[in-house]
C-alpha cells in the first residue's frame, strides 16, 4: 500500500481513542486526499482531546457512540485499532463486502524506507525500547550509515505515518511493538528487520485466551522476519527466559538470519556504575538495548559515555518521593503479575504494595507467594483485590498484613499510616487499569497527585 492508495478513498478509522490512538492515521489519510470517517464506540464527550487534535482538518466525519455496519459495507479501506480483536463483528461485515482491513502499524511497514528495529515481551519493552533509541541517537554522529533516530510504536502517543515522508533510507525507526499489533502485522507477513524479544510471561489471555496464543502472536516478530538486499535478519533473545532461549535454538540455523542472545550478566561493572536505573530486570532491558547497539557499530565507551543521561520512563520504578524516610515509587505499568514480581525483587527494604485492578483473567499463585515472601503488607484494590488476597493467604506461613479498599486514594493514606522510615511503597497493580481508570497513565498519576498530597500536609504540619 501507497500514500497514492488513499487518494479519494473511503477510509474508515476503527477506534479514535480517549488518548489519540486513531489521530495520526486519520491526520495521515486525511493529508493524502482520503475522505475520512472515524467510528468509536465512546462518545464523543469522552473523546474531546483526540477530536480536537484533529479539528482543523476538514471534511473529516465522526460516528461515535457506536457502529453502523454500512459505515464497513461503504468504506474502501477500514483501519483497525490494535485494540480490536481480528474477529470483531464488524471487520467480518467489512470482509464479507470485499473490504481491505489493515491497521496503522501495517500501513507505516509498508511505507517506511529505513531499517526497522522492533521490540517486544512481556516486561521491560518500553525502557528497552527507549534505551535502544537513546544508544543510537547519542552516538549517531559517532557511526557511520545511519543519520536519525525515531522512535515509535506502542511506546507512547508518537506519530508514525505523519511523519513517514521525513524519514530517509539511512535512518534508523526503533519501535515498541504489542503482541495486537504483531498479530495485526502477520496479516500481510512483516516483520522488523531487527528484532528483540524481552521476555515472556502470561498477559492479554482475556483476549488472547491462553498463554501459548500470547506467544504465538509475539513470536510473529520473528516468524515473518526476513533479509534485505544488504544484509541478513536480525534476531534477538533474552537467553535467561526459557521460551526466548527455546526460540533461539529454533531460528538460529535459518538462512538469511542472524540469531544473538543477551542476559543481564553481559552489563560490565564499568557500565553498572554508570546506569541510573535500579534492579536486575532493568540491567536485562540494558543488556538487550546493548545488544541492538553493538550490531550498529556503538561500542562498550560510547555506551559508558552516554549512559547517565539516560532518563528512565515515568510509571516504571519511578521515583516519587521520600516522606519521613519512606520511598514511594510509582510502577503503575506493571500490569501483569510477572511485572509487579520483579518490581518486589528490585529492592531489599520492607516494601508496602499497593496492587490490583482489571482483571485479565491471568493467575495470581506466584504473586501471592512473593507478595507473601517479599511484602511487609499489601493494600488491594480493583476487581482482582480478593482474587489477590486469596492467593497470599494460601501461603499461611506467612503474615503478610493484607487490606482491601475501594479506591487508590484511601490505598495511599492506609499505606502511609502503616509505613515506617526506612520502607518502600511501591505502586506495581500487576493487573490493567480498566476497571477504575483510563490506563496505566492516569492510575500512575493519580497515585502521584496522592504522595505528593501527603508531602505538602507533612510539610504544613
Amino acid at each position: 500500500m501507497k500514500r497514492e492508495s488513499f487518494v479519494g478513498r473511503r477510509v474508515l478509522v476503527m477506534g479514535l481513542g480517549r488518548f489519540g490512538g486513531g489521530v495520526d492515521f486519520a491526520r495521515f489519510a486525511h493529508e493524502a486526499g482520503a475522505k475520512v470517517t472515524i467510528t468509536d464506540l465512546t462518545p464523543a464527550q469522552k473523546l474531546g482531546d483526540s477530536i480536537r487534535r484533529l479539528e482543523d482538518l476538514e471534511g473529516i466525519e465522526f460516528h461515535l457512540g457506536s457502529h453502523d455496519p454500512a459505515d464497513f459495507e461503504q468504506a474502501d479501506i477500514i483501519v483497525a485499532n490494535p485494540a480490536v480483536p481480528n474477529e470483531n463483528e464488524f471487520l467480518q461485515i467489512a470482509r464479507r463486502a470485499g473490504k481491505c482491513v489493515t491497521s496503522q502499524m501495517n500501513i507505516f511497514f509498508e511505507l517506511c524506507p529505513a531499517p526497522i528495529i522492533g521490540i517486544t515481551g512481556a516486561n521491560g519493552k518500553s525502557t528497552t525500547t527507549a534505551l535502544t533509541a537513546h544508544l543510537l541517537k547519542k552516538t549517531r554522529d559517532e557511526r557511520r550509515g545511519t543519520r536519525d533516530v525515531w522512535l515509535g510504536g506502542n511506546i507512547g502517543n508518537r506519530p508514525l505515518l505523519t511523519t513517514v515522508d521525513q524519514i530517509k533510507p539511512d535512518d534508523v525507526v526503533v519501535l515498541e511493538l504489542s503482541s495486537f499489533q504483531l498479530e495485526q502485522l502477520a496479516q500481510i507477513q512483516k516483520a522488523p528487520q531487527v528484532a528483540l524479544l524481552t521476555n515472556l510471561t502470561p498477559n492479554h489471555l482475556d483476549r488472547h485466551g491462553t498463554f501459548a496464543n500470547y506467544c504465538a502472536a509475539k513470536e510473529n516478530i520473528f516468524k515473518y522476519q526476513k533479509p534485505d538486499k544488504d544484509s541478513p535478519a536480525v534476531s534477538i533473545f533474552n537467553a535467561e527466559d526459557q521460551i526466548a532461549f527455546e526460540w533461539f535454538e529454533k531460528y538460529k540455523n535459518d538462512t538469511g538470519r542472524m540469531c544473538l542472545t543477551f542476559s543481564a550478566d553481559d552489563v560490565s561493572e564499568d557500565i553498572r556504575s554508570v546506569f541510573p536505573l535500579p534492579g536486575r530486570a532493568n540491567l536485562s532491558n540494558l543488556a538487550g538495548a546493548m545488544a541492538i547497539a553493538r550490531h550498529f557499530g556503538v561500542d562498550e565507551e560510547q555506551i559508558k559515555r552516554c549512559l547517565p543521561e539516560f532518563k528512565g520512563l515515568p510509571h516504571r520504578l519511578e521515583f516519587v518521593a521520600e516522606i519521613n524516610g519512606t520511598r514511594w515509587y510509582n510502577d503503575s505499568i506493571a500490569t501483569t503479575p510477572q511485572s509487579a514480581i520483579v518490581a518486589l525483587e528490585t529492592f531489599s527494604q520492607p516494601v508496602i504494595i499497593i496492587a490490583g485492578g482489571y482483571d485479565k483473567n491471568i493467575p495470581f499463585d506466584e504473586l501471592g507467594e512473593k507478595i507473601a515472601e517479599r511484602a511487609k503488607a499489601a493494600i488491594l484494590i480493583g476487581q482482582t483485590a480478593e482474587k489477590i488476597a486469596k492467593k497470599i493467604a494460601e501461603n499461611i506461613e506467612k503474615k503478610t498484613n493484607v487490606q482491601i479498599v475501594d479506591s487508590l486514594a484511601k490505598a495511599v493514606t492506609l499505606t502511609h499510616d502503616l509505613a515506617d522510615p526506612g520502607d518502600v511503597v511501591l505502586l506495581s497493580p500487576a493487573c490493567a487499569s480498566y476497571d477504575m481508570f483510563d490506563n496505566f497513565e492516569h492510575r500512575g498519576r493519580e497515585f502521584i497527585d496522592c504522595v505528593k498530597a501527603l508531602g505538602h500536609q507533612k510539610a504544613i504540619v
